[in-house]
């Protein structure tokens, strides 16, 4: 099995690029993203997509984002924690080996590495443009909600 890095580098290679750098997803059917699963206690943290993004509307999730530049997937997860949920400090994040997914829905194939973060403390949520809500659920509870494809998957792959 590849290392997300090494699959990042090719789609780096073979994509178009933002003028900041980031490698641009948008026209290609597959692409890495992380699922990153905040945890405080015995809870994770759950986040309703809003109608401004361009996938999964209304849908719930975590904090997730494309792998869109070539670095380490744990500068990236501190990076989603700051800008999302204004997190600096947790306990630790473990890293889950990366699986496909194929949504036929929107013929895009995600290359999803989990991630599960633990939390020292309960951060205060303030939501931006991506999502309305938020909840603080068990595990267990996240099958009575309405959620992007294989977000159990993800789940299993880094709780233990």
């Amino acid at each position: 099995m590849k290392d997300i890095l090494d699959i990042i580098k090719e789609f780096s290679k073979k994509l178009p690029k933002f003028k900041d750098g980031r490698i641009d997803y948008s026209k290609s059917n597959e692409a890495p993203v992380i699922t990153v699963f905040i945890k405080f206690k015995d809870k994770i943290l759950l986040l309703k997509r809003s109608d401004k993004v361009l996938t999964y509307k209304g849908k719930w999730n975590t904090i997730a984002g494309y792998l869109d530049e070539v670095k380490p997937i744990e500068d990236k997860v501190k990076e989603e924690l700051r800008e999302k949920i204004n997190v600096k400090e947790f306990l630790s994040i473990k890293i889950g080996k990366y699986f496909k997914i194929l949504d036929k829905k929107i013929n895009k194939k995600w290359i999803v590495t989990p991630v599960l973060v633990e939390l020292k403390d309960k951060p205060e949520i303030k939501l931006d443009w991506e999502h309305t809500e938020f909840e603080w659920i068990k595990p267990e509870e996240m099958k009575n909600y309405d959620t992007v494809v294989s977000l159990d998957k993800s789940l299993e792959k880094v709780i233990s």
